[in-house]
């Protein structure tokens, strides 16, 4: 899950919008394939649109998370069956940000008229 959110300058913060990928599915959906734990992989998560005025002192926060349940089906991580087993493990996100890994978040901006 991936929802950017507005974060208030006194410690609030309010979703806005997220998006999901399953990465088993990330190149077909009729083919299923599990990732490699080690290897890097490139991801593109696309927002549901939305619009919001980030008020003065206010910034972007981007959570990445393997798992927002209830919004979505929860994944146990196990690379399993979907809702055929109980056993559950803690999954590790990294994110890349060097020269050869450029992750980056494309945000339209709307000039104040």
């Amino acid at each position: 899950s991936y929802p950017p959110n507005d974060d208030y300058p006194r410690g609030f913060d309010m979703n806005i919008t997220d998006g999901i990928i399953r990465t088993r599915y990330r190149d077909s959906f009729e083919s299923p394939e599990l990732l490699t734990p080690g290897q890097i992989y490139e991801f593109t998560i696309v927002l549901y649109p939305t619009s919001n005025l980030f008020a003065r002192g206010h910034r972007i926060r981007v959570d990445i998370s393997s798992s927002n349940f209830p919004r979505f089906d929860r994944n146990p991580n196990t690379g399993h069956t979907f809702a055929e087993d109980a056993e559950i493990r803690v999954a590790d996100q990294q994110v890349l940000h060097d020269g050869a890994h450029a992750s980056h978040i494309i945000l339209p901006v709307i000039p104040k008229g």
